[in-house]
C-alpha cells in the first residue's frame, strides 16, 4: 500500500484547506474550535514530507502529520467524508466560562466566575454562558477581580 493510501486508510475525515497563499491541501480534520472572538477554526493535520532514518543509517521519505489551524471559511468538505464525529469546542453561543469553588470563609457566594481562556487565574469546571449568567444572577458566584467577566452582556445559548 502506498504511503498516501496508508494515511487515507488510517485517518479521517479529510477536507480541502486553502492555505494563506491560496494553495490547496488535503488535510485530516481533527477538531472544530470557536475562538474567544467568535470566529471558527479547524485544527487539522497536514501530512507533510519528512525523512526517516533506519537503524542501518539509510533514509527514506515518509509522511508526517503536522498540526495546522485553518479558518473555517478556508475549509471545504470532500464528498463522501463524514464529519459527524469531529469534536467541537466552543460551540455554545458566547464565551466559555470557568466556575471555581472557593473556600467557605465569610459570607456566600462560594464560587468565582472566570473567562475560561482570558484569565490567568481561571480554574474550575467549564460552563456555558447561560449557566454563568444564572449563577451570577442567583448570587451563587462572584465575578473574578482580574478578568471581570460579565456573562449577562454575552449572547445566550
Amino acid at each position: 500500500m502506498a504511503e498516501a493510501e496508508r494515511w487515507r486508510a488510517m485517518a479521517g475525515p479529510w477536507a480541502r484547506a486553502t492555505l494563506p497563499d491560496d494553495q490547496e491541501l488535503d488535510v485530516v480534520v481533527v477538531e472544530r474550535v470557536r475562538a474567544a472572538d467568535g470566529t471558527w477554526w479547524y485544527e487539522a493535520d497536514a501530512i507533510l514530507p519528512a525523512r526517516y532514518q533506519e537503524a542501518d543509517g539509510s533514509t527514506r521519505p515518509v509522511g508526517a502529520p503536522t498540526r495546522i489551524s485553518v479558518p473555517a471559511e478556508r475549509i471545504r468538505p470532500i464528498p463522501d467524508e463524514v464529519y459527524d464525529a469531529v469534536p467541537t469546542r466552543g460551540a455554545v453561543a458566547g464565551r466559555q466560562w470557568r466556575v471555581e469553588a472557593c473556600r467557605r470563609q465569610g459570607p456566600p457566594p462560594y464560587a468565582r466566575l472566570h473567562r475560561a481562556r482570558a484569565c490567568w487565574q481561571a480554574t474550575g469546571d467549564l460552563i456555558t454562558t447561560t449557566e454563568a449568567a444564572q449563577l451570577v444572577a442567583d448570587g451563587l458566584a462572584r465575578q473574578c477581580d482580574v478578568c471581570r467577566p460579565d456573562p449577562s452582556a454575552e449572547q445566550h445559548d
